[in-house]
């Protein structure tokens, strides 16, 4: 069974291999099996029923990638910038992150109180990664979840901007549901856009989608070079 596992949602990921149905506690999950490694849509496979950030079942997914007995995850994201130099365009390995918001948990009928945090030996796979393919990558941060689907005002993007780097809505949850399952786990995030406020033009969907269609190209490279140096 392929040891990997990759996630991604709004950046397509190409998977050649064999898809698989998995029954959990918390639910089924599809998964695509390849010879080395295992992908998992985090919106879902059918373009056509596309699963809004706040309605992914995390503790599924995860609880289903600890059943395919995958010993390492990473995570592809999407994410807007908090910081003016930031520049959309770059690339984030966050080493921490803020979620105020309803956690998910494998934990719904125990009493466990995990700490959650990101892999540092993933983080540096992913940074080497990224600058092999020549990507602008930055190797640390702080990634700000918020729940969506709405984006932030303004007041709460210079809130986050004193405490964190970027914001997106997913990468949180991920990291807390495999630090309960003791699954290793980081992410590189691609920032797509400024977050509401960073600059003057208010922010759009339609910038979101153009940016992370942009950076798709590059980070497709990325993980053929994980997949080689990884799985």
């Amino acid at each position: 069974m392929p040891k990997l596992a990759i996630i991604s949602g709004t950046i397509p990921i190409s998977a050649q291999g064999e898809e698989k149905t998995v029954l959990t506690p918390y639910g089924k999950v599809t998964v695509v099996i390849a010879h080395r490694w295992v992908f998992l849509p985090r919106h879902g496979l059918d373009p056509n029923n596309y699963v809004l950030p706040h309605q992914i079942n995390h503790a599924a997914h995860f609880s289903a990638l600890k059943a395919l007995e995958v010993e390492k995850v990473i995570a592809v994201n999407s994410t807007g910038s908090l910081k003016r130099e930031l520049q959309p365009g770059s690339l984030i390995v966050p080493h921490d992150f803020i979620f105020w918001g309803p956690n998910p948990t494998v934990f719904s009928r125990e009493c466990q109180h995990v700490t959650p945090q990101l892999d540092d030996t993933l983080r540096d796979t992913l940074v080497r990664a990224a600058m092999a393919c020549g990507g602008h990558v930055i190797n640390r941060g702080v990634y700000w979840q918020t729940w969506g689907p709405r984006f932030e005002t303004r007041a709460e993007i210079r809130l986050m901007s004193q405490w964190a780097d970027v914001v997106g809505m997913t990468m949180a949850s991920e990291a807390i549901c495999a630090s309960e399952l003791n699954l290793p786990y980081a992410a590189i995030c691609s920032i797509d856009n400024y977050a509401n406020g960073i600059v003057e033009h208010p922010l759009s969907m339609e910038e979101v989608v153009s940016g992370a269609k942009r950076n798709a190209e590059l980070m497709g490279r990325i993980i053929d070079v994980l997949l080689r140096d990884v799985a």
